[in-house]
């Protein structure tokens, strides 16, 4: 694998306000240049809104955010992801789309809804993990609660197995210690590396979030993390030869035979 250029955005979100959000995101990714992969926070254009009667938009090419995407990933030749709240036949979701710089795209279903919040009340739980490809990497794309099921994230080792793991979230600071111990757990458990990527500043409810935004690596070791409470892009390159190099030297992955 060639190495993999990453640039993840903690970033405040203005509550329930697409279009100041996309704004704010211009200027920040104006000034990101040479990345293969730009990762946004859950929920990017609203802050994790539970009104999704009023803010979700319509799932489909002609949507406003999709071709915010589409635009953003052309220009930078870079592959963009981050989750929306849409509408598709009846049903809310809180999706995350992955746009290619040539205009395709897929998304992922967030499958584990934040009780605790409400979230099952207003979205409909997603079904199936999807990996995606891009540059030689394999990746597994999940969504803030999704962090607290590890079954979900497995690395199987077998034709499903990735390189790289990325939660995008709105995750409050109350609970930051968890954030920061999970997201080491994932990447070491999985033998892969990791981008945690979290809002910064209070939401509509005054919920503060502290981000904790991290990129680590197969060991759980940080090779960039971001400034409690503070606005900022983080980058590393990712070196996909000391990936397979690590895995082939240290093989926990082929061990597992327990079938949950």
């Amino acid at each position: 694998m060639e190495n993999l250029r990453v640039s993840a955005i903690q970033t405040t979100l203005i509550w329930e306000d697409p279009a100041a959000n996309i704004k704010q995101l211009d200027k920040v990714i104006a000034d990101i240049t040479a990345t293969d992969l730009i990762v946004l926070p859950e929920m990017f254009t609203t802050g994790f809104t539970m009104q999704p009667e009023r803010f979700a938009e319509p799932h489909g090419d002609s949507m406003t955010t999709l071709l915010w995407m589409k635009s953003v990933a052309a220009a930078k030749q870079a592959v963009i992801c981050g989750s929306v709240s849409v509408s598709e036949s009846g049903n809310y979701y809180n999706r995350l789309y992955w746009v290619f710089p040539d205009g395709r795209y897929d998304w992922y279903d967030k499958v584990h809804l934040f009780s605790f919040g409400n979230e099952p009340q207003h979205y409909q739980a997603g079904t199936t993990r999807k990996i995606f490809e891009w540059r030689g990497w394999k990746i597994l794309p999940l969504i803030c609660y999704d962090l607290r099921f590890p079954e979900l994230a497995r690395n199987s080792g077998d034709e499903h197995r990735y390189d790289l793991c990325l939660y995008v979230a709105n995750w409050p600071a109350v609970r930051s210690y968890p954030w920061q111990t999970l997201i080491r757990a994932r990447a070491i458990e999985n033998q892969c590396y990791l981008i945690g990527v979290n809002r910064v500043g209070a939401d509509g409810n005054g919920e503060p979030h502290s981000g904790d935004s991290a990129i680590l690596d197969a060991r759980g070791a940080t090779l960039a993390i971001g400034e409690p409470h503070q606005p900022q892009v983080l980058h590393a390159a990712l070196d996909g030869s000391a990936l397979e190099d690590f895995r082939v030297k240290f093989p926990v992955l082929s061990d597992k035979h327990y079938q949950s």
